[in-house]
C-alpha cells in the first residue's frame, strides 16, 4: 500500500493475504495482568478551585467571583481588603478549576501528580501564569458531607496546545498529602476482574475463570471452584478465607498467571476513543479494497497491483509509504498495516479514526466498530 498526502493520489497496493490470530502474534505466552483490571482500581480524578496569578493582561475582568476569592485569599495572608471595588479589573489574575487524574493504583503520600488548569470566568489567556496553592478534594462526600482535602496543587502553568490558551497542565504540582487507595475486595470477600473491552467475550471471561480454578484447584480436586464468568467482562473471585487478612500474594498470584493468546478465539474488533485520540485493534482486523477521501487525503486500494508500463510508469511523489502483506487468498490488508503506515506519514490520531469510520460504514472494516 502506498500512502500520499498533501492532494497527491494515495496509492494503496493490498497484496492478498491470510489473517490468523496465532500467525498474526496473537499466539504465545501473556500474563493476566496485560488484559484485566481489579475492579475498584479504576482512574479517579481529584478536583478544586484556584487562581492562576501573573497573567500579561489576559486574566478575568470585571468579575465579582474573582474579586471575592482573591480578596479571602489576601485576608488569610493577612492583607484583607476592606472594599470589594478595589479589586475591579484585576486582568492580571484568572480563576480556574483545576483536575488531577489519580491513576487506577491509586496514590500515596509524597506522590506527585500532574495537574490540569481550565479558566474558570473570561480569562483569554493562562499563558505565562502560575498556579497559587489550590486544595484537591474528592469529588465524594463524606458522611457529614463535607469534602476530605487529598492534595494540594501549585507551579507554573504550561500551555501545551497554543490553540486553546485556555487551558493548560502543571507538571507534578499536585502533592498528594493523604492516601488514595483503591477498595479491591468487596465486604463478602470477593474481587473482580474487569477484561480489557477488546478482549471481552464469554470465552474470554471463562477461560480466565478456568485458569484461575485450576491454578489454587488442591491436589486431591476437593475444593470448590474460587472463580465464575458472570458476564463477558467479568469475573469474580472468592478470596481464600486465609487470605483476606492480607490478601497482596493471593491477588499477585492472580496477575501472574500466564496463558496462550490463541486460546482467546477472540473476533476482529477495533476499538476508539475521540476524547484521547486513541485507536486499539486486534490482530485479525482486515480491510477489503476501498476509496477514501478526507480532507488532504486519499487512499486508493488496488488488487491486484497494475503492472508498470512506458505509458503508465509507476512513478513515486511526495510523502510515500509502502506497506506490504503475505498469504493468498482473501485479497484483503490487515488493518494494523493501515495504522503503521498513517503513522510514518504522521497523519494525525483523530483523521485516523475517521478513515476508520469511513471505512466501517462503507463495509469494508472486517471487524467490530466500538467507539467509547
Amino acid at each position: 500500500m502506498r500512502i500520499r498526502s498533501r492532494k497527491i493520489a494515495l496509492f494503496a497496493l493490498l497484496g492478498a493475504f491470510v489473517a490468523l490470530v496465532g500467525a498474526q502474534g496473537a499466539s504465545g505466552a501473556m500474563a493476566l495482568r496485560d488484559m484485566v483490571v481489579f475492579k475498584g482500581q479504576g482512574e479517579s480524578t481529584i478536583w478544586g478551585f484556584g487562581l492562576v496569578l501573573g497573567l500579561n493582561g489576559t486574566g478575568d475582568s470585571d468579575a465579582a467571583m474573582l474579586a471575592r476569592q482573591f480578596a479571602k485569599l489576601l485576608e488569610e495572608g493577612g492583607s484583607p481588603i476592606p472594599d470589594l471595588n478595589e479589586l475591579a479589573d484585576m486582568q492580571n489574575v484568572a480563576m480556574v478549576m483545576v483536575t488531577c487524574a489519580v491513576p487506577r493504583e491509586g496514590a500515596r503520600k509524597g506522590d506527585r501528580l500532574d495537574v490540569t488548569v481550565e479558566t474558570y470566568l473570561n480569562a483569554s489567556s493562562l499563558e505565562g501564569g502560575r498556579l497559587f496553592i489550590a486544595p484537591l478534594v474528592s469529588p465524594r462526600r463524606g458522611a457529614n458531607g463535607e469534602r476530605y482535602v487529598y492534595a494540594y496543587a501549585e507551579g507554573g502553568v504550561v500551555i501545551e496546545n497554543p490553540e486553546s490558551p485556555t487551558a493548560g497542565r502543571v507538571h507534578l504540582g499536585a502533592d498528594i498529602t493523604h492516601d488514595i487507595t483503591m477498595q479491591t475486595i468487596s465486604r463478602s470477600g470477593q474481587v473482580t476482574l474487569i477484561v480489557d473491552s477488546v478482549k471481552a467475550g464469554w470465552t474470554t471471561t471463562r477461560l480466565i475463570a478456568d485458569m484461575i480454578n485450576d491454578e489454587f484447584l488442591t491436589i486431591d480436586d476437593s475444593r470448590v471452584e474460587i472463580a465464575r464468568a458472570i458476564n463477558e467482562r467479568e469475573v469474580v473471585i472468592d478470596v481464600p478465607e486465609a487470605d483476606l487478612a492480607d490478601p497482596s500474594g493471593f491477588l499477585a498470584t492472580v496477575e501472574e498467571i500466564t496463558f496462550d493468546q490463541s486460546l482467546l478465539s477472540l473476533p476482529a474488533r477495533v476499538v476508539v476513543n475521540q476524547d484521547t485520540g486513541t485507536i486499539s485493534l486486534s490482530g485479525n482486523v482486515e480491510i477489503s479494497p476501498a476509496i477514501v477521501m478526507h480532507d488532504d487525503l486519499v487512499i486508493t486500494t488496488v488488487t491486484p497491483p497494475r503492472e508498470p508500463t512506458l505509458d503508465r510508469p509507476d512513478v513515486s511523489q511526495g510523502s510515500m509509504t509502502l506497506i506490504g502483506t503475505n498469504g493468498a487468498g482473501s485479497g484483503n490488508s490487515r488493518g494494523q498495516d493501515l495504522i503503521n503506515a498513517l503513522k510514518q506519514l504522521k497523519v494525525p490520531a483523530r483523521d485516523q479514526i475517521a478513515i476508520f469510520k469511513q471505512l466501517h460504514r462503507l463495509g469494508h472494516l472486517h471487524a467490530e466498530f466500538i467507539v467509547e
